[in-house]
């Protein structure tokens, strides 16, 4: 078809859309749409076979660029949730890492505690045993004094009973010198022992 076919199949197209008529201004207009469909398509093959072919290649131009935006998107979107599930990852590894310095930490602080509260109790038990060393040896040596005291006091009188009997023994043998023993010497005897 010539150049002036496409022309006049255009101004059909306008005429045609002129003929329409608004049945309320600005929203709704009531048209042919047989007619006009009918006009586009042969609009279509009057165009020259390099337009036709123009248009296909672009048809097939916008489809590439949809498939390849299509693809870029899945990329892009396979790209972030790898990002996301890495950081994810990498979130809950620090957050283990924390809670076992966190954990750490605490058991630290315990051992450190158990070890304060352990050297105060054996400091504790450690001055309460020398109190009481003390004061054993305190009573011991009170003990062994009033023993020796007891026993000074004993052997004073141990003493004085061997004195006592020792200048009896002396007064028997200067009266045995002299005469025989009387039978009231034997109760006399006894007068040296502890009294």
């Amino acid at each position: 078809m010539q150049q002036n076919g496409v022309y006049d199949l255009l101004k059909l197209l306008e005429i045609s859309l002129e003929e329409s008529f608004t049945l309320i201004p600005g929203k709704f207009t009531v048209i042919k749409p047989k007619e006009i469909e009918m006009l586009i398509y042969r609009i279509y093959e009057s165009l020259p076979v390099e337009v036709q072919e123009a248009r296909v290649l672009l048809k097939r131009k916008e489809e590439l660029q949809a498939e390849a935006q299509q693809k870029a998107e899945k990329i892009i979107y396979d790209a972030q949730m790898e990002v996301e599930r890495k950081l994810s990852e990498a979130d809950f590894i620090k957050a283990l890492e924390r809670e076992g310095i966190r954990i750490r930490t605490q058991v630290q602080e315990e051992c450190e505690e158990i070890k304060r509260r352990a050297t105060e109790e054996a400091e504790s038990i450690r001055a309460g045993a020398r109190d009481e060393a003390a004061k054993t040896k305190e009573g011991a040596e009170l003990y062994a004094e009033q023993v020796l005291t007891s026993l000074e006091r004993d052997l004073t009188h141990l003493q004085q009973v061997v004195k006592n009997g020792q200048v009896y023994m002396e007064k028997l043998r200067s009266d045995s010198a002299g005469y025989d023993m009387p039978q009231s010497g034997k109760s006399r005897v006894n007068d040296f022992v502890i009294r």
